[in-house]
């Protein structure tokens, strides 16, 4: 509800939609990039194994920015986890999708701010693995509508050798699988702020997969599409279809016009849970939201075959036929396995 609180200040002016423009999607703002020097790179390729290039190992895990005891737990869990993973074949894991709410309460005042290392760097001292973030609403500040703390955590991307933002929609690919980064917070707001560039980013995105032959399509954004948890199913957030723009109409809209049919995984925060839904659409959903707290579960009538309310994360592996996701507690303790078989493999 604190989108709503701030939408309010908006309703009637114009300028709410104006003093925002323009909005620099694709790349990181001439300011803000003058404010990084000296400038590093804006993009780091994921790590590949040499022996089998088509098998892609990541870590999903978000709503994380907390620098609580629970943010280190987990991180030390991935650490363990993917070193017991690691074969000759392949590295354990090659990187970490960063699932939004990167710095909680109001993210960022800029690239300085100490949030960086207090809730990204240290926490995160010991992966030595590129991590490709998306934002949540916490991440655009109070009311979910500051748009340079977006922007701050874009150029940080300069600063670090392992946070890897280069734009708050992207896309990339890894071996034979393709990764289309949302910025689900701008999908909710997109009558407010009237930019639509995201649908082109996506659109292009799913392009390059098909050119590229790739095997796997997978989204990630940090509302979820589908979930038993009090933030729910996009198009009735908190249970509530009839209010506009916090109902989540618009993650709604984006998914079902774009990615459905399109993508075979979509993995999602927002919710402080872990979850392995029913597929929807003709795409794979989950929910890893428990990085450094949690909350309980509400019936939002979407089955599961996995739900946990405590901080953990899930691994997922592809490879030319499968789908293996498993899912961890915040000790490395491995409580579900879900296969899923690639149609046509």
């Amino acid at each position: 509800m604190r989108l709503l609180r701030g939408l309010l200040l908006c309703v009637g002016a114009a300028a709410c939609s104006q003093d925002r423009q323009p909005w620099a999607f694709t790349t990181v703002s001439p300011e803000a990039a003058e404010d990084t020097a000296p400038e590093g790179p804006m993009w780091r390729e994921p790590l590949r194994g040499p022996h089998r290039p088509n098998l892609v190992r990541f870590v999903a895990i978000g709503d994380a920015g907390e620098g609580n005891a629970d943010q280190y737990a987990v991180a030390a869990a991935i650490a363990e986890v993917c070193a017991n993973l690691s074969a000759p074949e392949a590295p354990g894991c090659d990187f970490v999708l960063y699932l939004g709410d990167n710095f909680y309460q109001v993210g960022v005042e800029g690239v300085d701010d100490p949030q960086f290392q207090s809730k990204f760097e240290l926490p995160y001292a010991g992966l030595d693995l590129p991590f490709y973030p998306v934002l949540g609403n916490h991440d655009y500040g109070t009311g979910s509508l500051e748009a340079e703390k977006a922007e701050a955590q874009v150029a940080y991307t300069r600063r670090s050798t392992k946070w890897t933002l280069p734009a708050r929609h992207y896309h990339f690919p890894a071996a034979h699988a393709h990764f289309l980064a949302l910025d689900t917070n701008a999908a909710m707001l997109v009558d407010v702020w009237g930019d639509r560039s995201q649908e082109q980013t996506l659109r292009e995105g799913l392009a390059a997969a098909t050119a590229d032959g790739a095997v796997w399509r997978v989204a990630y954004g940090h509302h979820p599409y589908k979930s038993n948890g009090p933030h729910g199913n996009a198009g009735a957030y908190e249970g509530q279809d009839w209010a506009p723009i916090v109902n989540g109409a618009g993650v709604q809209e984006l998914f079902e016009a774009q990615l459905c049919g399109q993508v075979d995984l979509y993995l999602a925060g927002h919710d402080h849970s872990r979850q392995w839904l029913a597929p929807a659409c003709g795409v794979q959903l989950a929910v890893s939201g428990a990085g450094a707290k949690t909350t309980g579960f509400v019936d939002r009538g979407h089955p599961s075959s996995f739900a946990a309310s405590t901080p953990g994360f899930v691994w997922v592996e592809l490879d030319e036929a499968r789908l293996t996701a498993r899912f961890y507690d915040r000790e490395g303790v491995e409580e579900h396995v879900e296969v899923v078989e690639k149609a046509g493999g």
